[in-house]
C-alpha cells in the first residue's frame, strides 16, 4: 500500500488531486463535508427538475480533454458535449438584443454592423489572444508559483512581455474597439475572473479566445456530469470517497500533520491536500502557529463576488430565452462599483438567466422550463435575509417578464434561493464568496496564497483560493498541479 493521503473536499480540485495521486500509487481518501460530491458543482432534483447548483458554462474544452487524457480517457467516454449556437444572448433592452453566433465569420459580420471596420481588428485581437491562450494555458497556469525562478527562463521572460501581464484589460480592449456595445461584449468574460476590467491583467484576453474560438459547450444532463465522470475515474483509480464526513481538526506534531479527525473517526495521514476553503482550513483546522496567513492578510484580499441564485421550475415554456442570457439592461459601472468599490446590495443589478431546458429536455418535465438566475453581489454582506432575497427575486423577475412578454411567476411550481449564508454553511466560503479570489493585477501567480504550508511539511492547498485561480478549468488544473508538486517533493 502506498503512502496515505487525505484530501479534504470532493470539488473539482480535490477530485483531480486525488485521482492524480492514486494513479501514482498513493492510498487516497477524500473526506467530503456534504452528502454529494462536486462542491459548488453539486446537483439536486425537485418536482421533476434537475438543477446544477453552481457552474453553468463549459469553456476551454481542451482543459477537460487534457485532464481525462492524462488517465487514458476522454470526455466522450463519460458525457455528450453539445456546442451552443448562439453561444449566449445579451439583452441591452427589450428592443436591443444580440445573439453571439458560434461561427467566427458571422461574429465578424455582427461586429461590422455595430462598428464599421471592426472585423479586421477582431481578427488581430484574437490572433494575439490565441498566443496568450497557448502560452497561458499550456505553460503559465501549470506553474506552482512558489518561486520566481519558475518564471526566469529566457523564453518565459520573452513571453511575459507579450502577455500584457502589467496592462489592464480595460486599456487593452480599447486599443481595438471604440463602440460601447462591443466593449461590453468583450469585457463580459472578464466578469468570470472576479474583478472589473480596470483591475484585470490584459493577459486574460485569453478568455475571449476561449469563448470565441473554442466555443461555449454544454454536457448533456448538466454540468454535474463532469463531476460524475471525475468520481467514476477517481474510484476506478482506487480513491475512497467518504461523503457527509466533515474534517474537524488536524493533529500537527513535529512539523507534520499526523492525524485528521472527523465526527466519525480519526485517520492516520502521511500527506494532506486541503481542497476545502483555504481560509477555513487555516482558521478552523490549523492552530495559529502553523498558519500561512493572518486574518489581516485575508481581509486585505480582493475576493470575487458572491451571488444570489434562484432555481426555478416553471410549468410552461418561457419565450425568447436562449440557453445563456445576460441582462445588461442596467449600468454595469454602477453595479461593479457596488460590488468592488463600496460593497453594498446593488441598486440596479445586471443578472444572468440560464435555461438549460432549451438545450436538454432531461432537466425539466415535458412542456416545462428549468431556470437558473444569478445576480453577482459583493462578498461579506451580512444581512442576507429572506426579505432581501425576495426583493431581488421580484426586481429581476419584473425585468425578465417584461423581456419575454408574458408572466412567469404564476407558473413557478418550484423555487429555491441561495446566497451568502448558504455558501458559508455548505462550503465555509470566506465572506460567502461564490468564485474564490479575484484575478487582479496584485493577485496573480506568485502573489496568490501559496499551495504549500510554510510550517507544516506535508500540508498542501488546492482550489479557487490558490493557484491558478477561480473557475472550473483552473480548479482542475489546481488539483493536478498540487498533486505533481506533492509527488515531486515527497520523492526527495
Amino acid at each position: 500500500m502506498g503512502k496515505r493521503v487525505i484530501v479534504i473536499g470532493a470539488g473539482f480540485s480535490g477530485l483531480a488531486a486525488a485521482t492524480a495521486l492514486a494513479d501514482r500509487g498513493y492510498s487516497v481518501t477524500i473526506l467530503e463535508k456534504n452528502d454529494t460530491p462536486g462542491g459548488r458543482a453539486r446537483q439536486f432534483e425537485a418536482k421533476g427538475f434537475v438543477f446544477d447548483m453552481g457552474p453553468s458554462w463549459y469553456w476551454m474544452p481542451d482543459v477537460f480533454e487534457r485532464y481525462f487524457a492524462r488517465f487514458g480517457k476522454k470526455p466522450s467516454d463519460y458525457y455528450e458535449l453539445k456546442r451552443l449556437d448562439p453561444s449566449y444572448t445579451v439583452i441591452f433592452n427589450t428592443e436591443d438584443v444580440i445573439d453571439l453566433p458560434a461561427n467566427q465569420t458571422e461574429l465578424e459580420q455582427l461586429f461590422e454592423s455595430i462598428e464599421p471596420g471592426s472585423a479586421p481588428r477582431l481578427r488581430a485581437f484574437l490572433q494575439q489572444a490565441s498566443y496568450k491562450y497557448d502560452v497561458g494555458m499550456n505553460n503559465f497556469v501549470w506553474k506552482p508559483s512558489r518561486s520566481l525562478t519558475e518564471f526566469l527562463s529566457l523564453k518565459l521572460l520573452a513571453d511575459v512581455s507579450r502577455l500584457d501581464v502589467l496592462q489592464s484589460f480595460h486599456q487593452h480592449i480599447r486599443k481595438y474597439f471604440k463602440q460601447e456595445k462591443i466593449l461590453k461584449l468583450m469585457e463580459f468574460p472578464i466578469l468570470f475572473l472576479g474583478a472589473i476590467p480596470q483591475n484585470t491583467p490584459a493577459l486574460y484576453s485569453l478568455m475571449n479566445y476561449a469563448e470565441i474560438a473554442l466555443g461555449t459547450w454544454y454536457p448533456m444532463g448538466g454540468m454535474h456530469e463532469i463531476v460524475k465522470a471525475m468520481v467514476s475515474l477517481a474510484e476506478e483509480k482506487g480513491v475512497q470517497i467518504n461523503l457527509g464526513e466533515e474534517v474537524e481538526q488536524l493533529i500537527i506534531k513535529g512539523g507534520k500533520v499526523r492525524e485528521v479527525q472527523t465526527k466519525l473517526g480519526t485517520y492516520q495521514v502521511d500527506m494532506l491536500v486541503a481542497g476545502a476553503d483555504y481560509h477555513h482550513v487555516e482558521d478552523a483546522l490549523v492552530e495559529p502557529q502553523f498558519r500561512n496567513y493572518t486574518e489581516a492578510y485575508w481581509n486585505s484580499r480582493t475576493m470575487a463576488p458572491s451571488s444570489i441564485l434562484f432555481y426555478l421550475g416553471v410549468d410552461r415554456r418561457v419565450d425568447k430565452l436562449q440557453h445563456h442570457n445576460l441582462f445588461f439592461d442596467e449600468d454595469f459601472s454602477l453595479h461593479a462599483h457596488e460590488i468592488y468599490t463600496q460593497p453594498q446590495w446593488p441598486s440596479k443589478p445586471l443578472f444572468y438567466a440560464s435555461a438549460p431546458s432549451k438545450t436538454d429536455p432531461s432537466v425539466a418535465p415535458e412542456g416545462c422550463e428549468n431556470l437558473f438566475l444569478l445576480i453577482p453581489v459583493a462578498p461579506g454582506l451580512s444581512d442576507d435575509t429572506e426579505t432581501i432575497r425576495e426583493q431581488y427575486y421580484n426586481l429581476i423577475m419584473d425585468r425578465l417578464e417584461q423581456y419575454v412578454g408574458h408572466a412567469i411567476r404564476p407558473h413557478v411550481v418550484y423555487k429555491r434561493s441561495y446566497a451568502h449564508r448558504d455558501f458559508i454553511e455548505d462550503y465555509h466560503a470566506f465572506k460567502g464568496n461564490a468564485y474564490g479570489l479575484a484575478n487582479t493585477l496584485r493577485q496573480t501567480a506568485l502573489l496568490k496564497p501559496t499551495l504549500k504550508n510554510k510550517k507544516v511539511s506535508n500540508l498542501y492547498y488546492t482550489g479557487q483560493l490558490t493557484v491558478p485561480g477561480p473557475g472550473v478549468p483552473p480548479a482542475l488544473i489546481s488539483g493536478l498541479v498540487v498533486a505533481d508538486e506533492l509527488h515531486r517533493e515527497q520523492q526527495v
